[in-house]
């Protein structure tokens, strides 16, 4: 599969790279880093990032402005995207071929080439995959692309403290170290909190609960959004907050928006990507994401959480 999307990138003149909606470091990472990988290496090549900008995250990446017409004939591939509801830029299927590269289960198989695999830490551990394989090849990396990969890599491992870090992570990692990814630079801006977030945080602190059977959870209103002067984004960053408490096996972020509860599900063991697919969702067997319309709703995606921590 890596060699025929090679045959692809090498066939295209134009490629647009889409990810998921509410970016996180993975989906930028590896969005930018496919980017400069395509773009050091071939120069001649138009080569676009698309999608909706996350203001804590810019010094990542800035997204490009393209017009309709540039998706004609176009590669597309999309990064980090399990389903296509979550695509950011419904205009990924215009292009005359369309690529799918991911590390979540396979349940929406979209696209005429997929590369899956969900052994993968990150799909920017993928992309550094695809520079080792294509390197031999004469493929370039840039050392902005180096740094975007690492910070993908790093975000999606929780600073290879998740168990999803694998031999093969740290080889890469290294790897990329090797182009002097400047990582005391990274880890300022990835993890520095402002100051209305820190106190939203001791709100998430003071208020959490847990049950005997260690499900944790957190209801964040929008009332309490809006007396912190956060947004829905910014309240998704604390959804580790309270995960070091003793005893606890799984929990739930839930936020309310104008529209819509988002649902943040982690764990320690039990599976949550089956509860959230169940609420318009899905993910990884131990980080998952959902959406829910009313607090009822809401009560039974907990329902669920409680009955797989008993499991």
């Amino acid at each position: 599969m890596k060699e025929q999307i090679l045959a692809a990138i090498e066939e295209h003149e134009t490629i647009i790279i889409h990810r998921h909606v509410r970016p996180d470091p993975d989906a930028l990472g590896s969005q930018g880093g496919l980017a400069e990988l395509i773009q050091t290496t071939f120069p001649e090549k138009r080569v676009f990032i698309v999608g909706e900008e996350e203001p804590s995250l810019l010094f990542l990446n800035r997204m490009d402005e393209v017009t309709n017409e540039e998706y004609e004939g176009a590669l597309v591939i999309v990064c980090d995207t399990a389903n296509q509801p979550r695509i950011s830029d419904d205009r990924y299927r215009n292009g005359k071929l369309l690529i799918k590269i991911d590390h979540h289960p396979n349940e929406d198989p979209y696209g005429d080439l997929l590369w899956v695999d969900t052994n993968s830490s990150s799909v920017s551990e993928m992309i550094v995959d695809l520079y080792v394989t294509a390197r031999e090849r004469g493929y370039k990396l840039s050392d902005k692309g180096a740094f975007l990969l690492y910070a993908g890599i790093v975000g999606d491992t929780g600073r290879f403290m998740f168990s999803n870090t694998t031999q093969r992570t740290f080889q890469y990692a290294g790897e990329l170290l090797d182009f002097g990814v400047d990582t005391d630079s990274l880890y300022n801006d990835l993890y520095k909190t402002e100051k209305h977030i820190a106190r939203l945080n001791g709100h998430v602190l003071q208020n959490f609960e847990t049950s005997e059977n260690g499900a944790g959870w957190i209801k964040i209103t929008k009332e309490t959004i809006a007396s912190f002067g956060v947004t829905a984004s910014e309240s998704s960053q604390l959804v580790n907050s309270f995960s070091n408490v003793a005893g606890l096996k799984a929990w739930v972020f839930f936020i309310e928006e104008a529209d819509q509860i988002r649902v943040r599900l982690r764990s320690k063991g039990p599976v949550v990507n089956t509860i959230a697919a169940n609420y318009n969702g899905g993910g990884h067997p131990r980080a998952a994401g959902a959406t829910v319309y009313t607090w009822e709703e809401a009560d039974r995606v907990l329902a669920d959480l409680e009955e797989a921590c008993l499991s």
